[in-house]
């Protein structure tokens, strides 16, 4: 059998270019049985072992620190397609992008997916990733089954009706009770999806919202800081024809002028922080109405190249317009240049443990800033508003909360726990990101 390949001390960095580290080794098994060795192998040197995916966290929660860092480019393969239950089992490190790919050209698709389709599919699932939708949830409540590999180097298949207690945790596992190899996801004949997205004002959405929501199979709205200004995207199923948007107009405003112009404009803000509201005075008139029809991985996902830092919170569907009267106070009444806008989407209650939206129909709201960027204290005064609302971080995204806080916020966190306790109880997957967020 082939050895996992291994290089020495590296570095790390995520996309964001906020978090790095800089690991004892890397290594990049091609099967469950070499990664087993290399937690093995780890184990007996005393050293952690973190998989990344493609950083697209925001925090630390991939970070090898000085341990072994596993990527994932040598388990991608779809190991099959099961047409009569509806499922598609691939390995984990296959990025979003080519999984849609090979689902589109089976006739088939994801139920639903957040706005980018660059993770690893372990990546996405183990943080929550998540879109917007009335009925559907994130990409871990679409998984069926999983295979991981344990701290003791046993490879455990999971489902519903197998190991199910420990299928439970790991759909949604942040990484810490093993690094998963294959991913089951449920999937469904190709759809498409007709988009409309209209400009709106901010008072008119939340006046609309409830109807907005209601009547869309998916929902979601951008509203630009310094104006009273809303972008608003409705994603709905459609009998067709396909009318995608032309190559070039496709090109020009989602291409070149939501990356090359905004980065320029970013740029622009940063260095004179005093012009951000003139900028988001022009940015939030450049989104014009339209409307298209395209296969649904095409309307679910843009290409995203300029680059930020970003914070999530989960707020209960019904505190949502409160919570954005009071953040739009916030940034009136500061000196706070919030060049990027605020992201709402919405999602539908589940039972995942760890999900953000356990228990309860759920609102999130987004806040990015642009790559060097001063904080302003922009995050910190946002937190401090989820956190009154009861908010629950996205597991990827920026946040300071730690488990006193979380295990409040989750009422299956203490089964979390105890799950870890028993099949990781020496922490080999453990950092210091895992150590605040779910205890020692």
């Amino acid at each position: 059998m082939p050895q996992a390949r291994t290089a020495a001390r590296t570095r790390w960095t995520n996309w964001a270019g906020n978090q790095s580290a800089h690991p004892a080794r890397a290594v990049t098994p091609g099967t469950a049985e070499e990664l087993a060795k290399e937690i093995l192998r780890a184990a007996d040197g005393g050293r952690t072992v973190k998989a990344v995916g493609s950083g697209h966290s925001f925090t630390s929660i991939a970070s090898a620190g000085d341990g072994v860092l596993v990527r994932p480019h040598a388990m991608t393969a779809v190991r099959g397609v099961d047409r009569e239950n509806g499922t598609v089992t691939v390995e984990a490190g296959l990025p979003l992008h080519r999984l849609n790919r090979v689902l589109a050209a089976a006739g088939l698709s994801l139920t639903n997916m957040g706005d980018i389709e660059v993770q690893t599919a372990a990546g996405a699932t183990s943080t929550g990733t998540h879109g917007t939708g009335r009925d559907s949830a994130s990409l871990a409540a679409q998984l069926r089954g999983l295979e991981i590999v344990l701290a003791d180097g046993s490879i455990r298949q999971c489902s519903p009706t197998e190991n199910a207690r420990l299928f439970e945790g790991a759909r949604l596992g942040l990484g810490a009770l093993g690094v998963i190899t294959a991913l089951t996801f449920a999937v469904e004949p190709a759809f498409l999806l007709t988009a409309h997205e209209q400009p709106m004002g901010f008072d008119e959405v939340l006046e609309r919202l409830d109807d907005l929501t209601a009547v869309n199979e998916h929902f979601e709205f951008y509203w630009f800081p310094h104006t009273s200004r809303c972008s608003t995207k409705r994603n709905n199923r459609s009998q067709g024809p396909a009318a995608p948007l032309p190559r070039f107009k496709e090109w020009l405003e989602d291409d070149f002028l939501s990356n090359t112009v905004w980065e320029g404009a970013c740029r622009v803000g940063r260095r004179f922080p005093a012009a951000v509201p003139a900028i988001a005075a022009v940015a939030s008139r450049a989104w014009s109405d339209r409307s298209y029809t395209d296969t649904a991985y095409r309307v679910f996902t843009s290409p995203r190249t300029v680059r930020f830092t970003e914070m999530e919170y989960a707020v209960p569907r019904e505190a949502v317009g409160d919570v954005l009267r009071e953040l739009r106070a916030m940034v009136e009444r500061s000196d706070w240049r919030i060049s990027f806008p605020v992201e709402v989407r919405f999602a539908p209650a589940d039972d995942l443990w760890l999900s953000t939206a356990h228990g309860r129909d759920t609102a999130y709201i987004a806040v990015h800033l642009y790559r060097g960027t001063a904080e302003q204290g922009y995050f910190t005064a946002v937190e401090q508003l989820m956190t009154a609302h009861r908010g629950r971080p996205h597991w990827g995204k920026l946040h300071t909360r730690d488990a006193e806080y979380l295990a409040g916020a989750y009422p299956r966190f203490a089964d979390f726990t105890a799950l870890r306790d028993e099949v990781d109880p020496d922490r080999r997957f453990g950092n210091d990101h895992l150590r605040r967020v779910l205890g020692a």
